[in-house]
């Protein structure tokens, strides 16, 4: 593909194939890059950048070719990988089943977190709306939900007609040829193009520049420059002037953010890749997604509870099961009927370096670490490191929990036990079992929800409850519903929740309005902040990590929103998690109740 695309630019542009830079394995310019374009280094490791702006390349005729290096693929490989090994069965991109209805069932229900291009919270409300049944589909799907078409007013109108509320009309056959496959609206690039070319008597040359002026992030705005003599050219052929101006009108949304139909079906089919392995094998998609961090909107914690939903049993982070990475679990306490189940990795853990945790799997034995004193003596991994797997509360195996590894482990100091730990040293090695005959004395309880806070602080996540479940009694006492009521309950009525804030987006095309999901112990719900809202509660809308929220419940085609009229700040009542197990406790603020639980505190970011 690259050696076409470099003849092609010689054709065009005179450039010489025979160059001297390697990118790829070709050549694409006479001297070393460094001699051309000013480079370095990024803000991430191993990564470089140019100076040079893209228009200033091109004005100095420079060869630019973009490849795109997508989370996603690594993700897609990585679970090709895990096909391979658990099923069997050798797979690539080119034999992933296509057109599956199953697949697109699922995508129908919005049901795509994790999947790639359409696990926005854009993208999930589209879903149901659009209904995805065919390839093409998502092609639109990818495309639709973008700057360009949204203030192009190209959403709604194909919405409609896509659903038989508004009839489509072809002015031409023309247009027809151009605009059938897309319902009469143009969504992509190409096809305002050809548009111009028809319908307002563009030249090849001409329509060129159109697709720059409409090329993707262009500021400043150059196509307004052929308002005029594309509605002039459309009225000499016999269109409507009216209609030449909403053309024109849905034409210029590309000069905010619009896609080429070629890139949205490139797309498209890692969408589909990406939601068939989240159909079929929803442990395999999981486990990739952990394993390809960071990348998407979602932290581990909520890729984890998804997978739950979908079936998937979960075990946690152990010294004796665990690789760095996470990894599928077939045997023992895994039903054949549900799949693999999914093992934590230790790159969960956080703080714990991946060299220590490298010594720890290389020195393990065949049947694993028989006790915490064998562990010690055959890892030779530090106090600090232990303490983090104890924090983790990752030597289930050894029989310790959290409190009891943690207070073995205090007792070393350089490879010797402190004095006041001297007399118990041997049975702290031996599990609540050693300790329970006398040999360490045995420690308090830890409460549940001091295990759950204790979980997030050390993982970001907890496979033992959800935080609000220990808030449910004070919670149903103030009138607060939880998520999975809220498809019972009757669109128009005024409600209260609260939740765990997930995601907070602000899209430049929404015009002011703020969408914030946030999670309790039964699902998500998705608010909808108008800008007076907003502005009257930004702080709290803003810092709150524990969400309070009285509004008006919204549905529309299976899609339920609240549109928030009053939020509350309740992140201090995750202080009653320390010290109970029912959630009757101390307000005492913790530290789970400062710890960040949205994904930008974790390894979630793109």
């Amino acid at each position: 593909t690259l050696r076409l695309a470099l003849d092609l630019a010689a054709e065009l542009t005179g450039f010489p194939r025979h160059l001297s830079q390697h990118v790829g394995g070709f050549v694409i310019t006479r001297e070393p890059l460094c001699e051309l374009v000013p480079i370095e280094n990024a803000a991430m490791k191993g990564r470089t950048v140019i100076e040079w702006d893209k228009d200033d390349l091109d004005a100095l005729r420079i060869l630019k070719i973009d490849i795109l290096a997508l989370g996603m693929l690594t993700c897609i490989k990585k679970a090709f990988t895990l096909i391979e090994r658990h099923e069997k069965w050798p797979i690539d991109l080119a034999s992933v089943p296509a057109e599956e209805p199953e697949v697109y069932a699922m995508l129908c229900r919005g049901d795509s977190l994790g999947v790639f291009q359409v696990e926005s919270r854009a993208q999930m409300t589209m879903l149901p709306r659009l209904r995805p049944r065919q390839f093409y589909d998502l092609v639109i799907e990818v495309a639709i939900v973008r700057p360009g078409p949204i203030q192009g007013d190209m959403v709604h109108p194909y919405l409609r007609r896509r659903s038989g509320r508004e009839a489509v009309v072809y002015p031409s056959p023309e247009l027809f040829r151009v605009l059938g496959k897309t319902l009469g609206v143009p969504l992509f690039q190409e096809q305002a193009m050809r548009i111009a070319i028809v319908a307002a008597g563009f030249s090849a040359e001409e329509a060129d520049r159109l697709r720059r002026a409409m090329a993707t992030f262009k500021k400043g705005g150059e196509i307004h420059c052929f308002r005029e003599k594309f509605i002039a050219g459309m009225a000499a052929r016999g269109y409507e002037r009216d209609f030449a101006e909403r053309c024109f009108g849905q034409i210029e949304g590309f000069g905010t953010y619009g896609f080429p139909e070629s890139h949205a079906a490139s797309f498209a089919l890692l969408v589909y890749v990406s939601a068939w392995i989240k159909c079929r094998y929803p442990a395999i998609f999981a486990c990739a997604l952990l394993n390809s961090q960071p990348m998407g909107f979602y932290a581990p914690a909520q890729i984890i509870r998804d997978a739950q939903g979908h079936g998937v049993e979960v075990f946690p982070v152990d010294v004796n099961a665990s690789l760095w990475e996470c990894t599928l679990a077939e045997g023992a306490g895994c039903e054949p009927a549900k799949g693999p189940a999914l093992r934590l990795g230790l790159l969960e853990v956080k703080g714990l370096a991946k060299a220590d945790a490298e010594r720890l799997i290389a020195s393990r034995p065949r049947g694993g670490y028989g006790d915490l004193c064998a562990l010690v003596q055959k890892s030779g991994l530090s106090r600090a490191a232990l303490e983090r797997l104890a924090e983790a509360d990752a030597f289930g195996s050894l029989g310790l929990d959290r409190r009891e590894a943690l207070w073995a482990v205090k007792g070393l100091c350089e490879g010797a036990p402190l004095p006041l730990f001297a007399a118990a040293w041997e049975g702290a090695f031996r599990g609540r079992e050693a300790a329970e005959k006398g040999a360490i004395a045995l420690l308090p309880r830890m409460p549940l929800g001091e295990h759950v806070a204790c979980d997030y602080e050390s993982l970001g996540l907890s496979l033992k409850s959800h935080p609000l479940a220990f808030l449910r009694a004070e919670l149903a006492r103030e009138g607060r519903v939880k998520a999975a009521e809220l498809a019972r309950i009757e669109a128009g009525s005024r409600i209260a929740l609260a939740g765990i804030v997930l995601l907070r987006q602000r899209p430049g095309s929404a015009k002011g309005v703020v969408f914030i999901t946030i999670e309790d112990e039964t699902g998500v719900a998705n608010l909808i902040l108008w800008p007076s809202v907003f502005e009257a509660f930004r702080r709290v809308a803003m810092g709150a990590r524990l969400l309070g929220c009285k509004g008006r419940l919204q549905k529309e085609e299976g899609v339920i929103h609240i549109v928030a009229e009053r939020l509350e700040d309740l992140t201090g009542r995750l202080g009653v998690l320390r010290g109970s197990e029912s959630g009757r406790a101390s307000k005492t603020p913790s530290s789970f109740a400062r710890a960040s639980l949205t994904p930008a505190a974790g390894r979630a970011k793109r």
